[in-house]
């Protein structure tokens, strides 16, 4: 059995997750992590093994067969660009960036590459979601609602515009993933914030967030996003196709149809563990399932901050249909570049 050499870069709470994860399978082996803070990254290798290494550089010259990034949205860009020049098979903890320019650029290097990429959207290997396109895939979808009703994480970078992009970009994006997967791509969306932060000190992120979403299909669709709660509202995707609606969310899939309404529950920590497997099996050559390399974890990216972008600015912000990089305002505001 060939062994897996993982490098760790981040040692906060995503990447001890995925450290304890892969220290799970008997073909891997923690090489070692790096990380700003020094003692984080001494106590994850306490835990799991391996080495603490001063930075992306060290890491890389010990040879890892993998590297996973898991860093903040702020602090995206650096380290991928040091993996891909080494060519070394990258898995992305999501966000991938806190801006657009920063995915493009690393989506750019990867491809050039060709190298092998994974992104943290681990929801879409929950076996409801494959039933669910399958109850789909003779249906149009006619509307999609998406909703991530929850509480600001207890990391002082989460609250701040600047460092996490906002609950949008940062939390909602696991929602995103799915319309996009369920309905196809959105073409334009309008959101609202209401401008106001949630209460909690230095937070100048929007407390809710309300957005329409239009889909080259002809489907329209809805995304809620708050941050004002003690606790996991709610976190999911409602789909409407003719007779059937679908509720799909992390603990399984509620469907409602002419023969009534069934529920089929699902484990989020099987999918956890699923999709690093899935990468650690196409690193060895052992698998092909890797259902989110970076290319397409980037048009999630670009749906996430053209939300985050039209809450801004109040007005409609279009998504590009074939490979331009920018989003830009719709026909009526034509010529004019919205940045994300």
């Amino acid at each position: 059995m060939r062994t897996c050499r993982v490098g760790l870069v981040g040692a906060g709470g995503v990447a001890q997750r995925h450290a304890r994860v892969l220290t799970g399978f008997a073909d891997v082996e923690l090489l070692g992590v790096t990380d700003v803070a020094p003692e984080a990254a001494g106590a994850l290798a306490g835990t799991y093994g391996g080495r603490v290494f001063r930075d992306v550089d060290e890491l890389l010259a010990a040879g890892p067969d993998a590297v996973y990034v898991c860093v903040p949205p702020f602090a995206h860009g650096p380290a991928e660009e040091a993996v891909v020049a080494a060519g070394v098979p990258m898995f992305v903890e999501k966000p991938v960036a806190l801006d657009l320019d920063t995915a493009e650029r690393v989506a750019a290097l990867v491809q050039q590459r060709g190298l092998l990429t994974g992104v943290g959207h681990h929801w879409r290997y929950l076996h409801v979601v494959e039933e669910a396109r399958r109850l789909l895939a003779d249906r149009p979808v006619r509307m999609v609602n998406g909703a991530w009703l929850d509480k600001v994480p207890p990391v002082a970078w989460w609250a701040r515009r600047d460092r996490s992009g906002g609950p949008v970009v940062e939390q909602a994006a696991h929602v995103l993933d799915l319309v996009r997967l369920l309905a196809g791509e959105a073409v334009e969306v309008t959101a609202y914030g209401d401008g106001s932060p949630p209460p909690v000190d230095g937070a100048d992120i929007d407390s809710v967030t309300a957005a329409t979403l239009r889909f080259g299909s002809g489907a329209v669709g809805t995304l809620a996003a708050s941050c004002v709660l003690g606790w996991k509202h709610r976190a999911g995707v409602e789909i409407l196709a003719d007779g059937l609606a679908l509720w799909l969310a992390e603990d399984g899939l509620t469907v409602r149809d002419a023969d009534g309404e069934r529920h089929l529950p699902a484990d989020p920590d099987s999918a956890r563990v699923a999709v690093d497997r899935a990468f650690v099996d196409a690193v060895c050559g052992l698998g092909d399932d890797v259902r989110v390399p970076y290319a397409e974890a980037l048009r999630t990216h670009r749906l996430a901050l053209a939300v985050a972008e039209s809450a801004r600015t109040g007005r409609p912000v279009a998504l590009p249909t074939g490979p331009a990089s920018r989003l830009t305002a719709p026909a009526a505001d034509a010529g004019v570049s919205v940045d994300a």
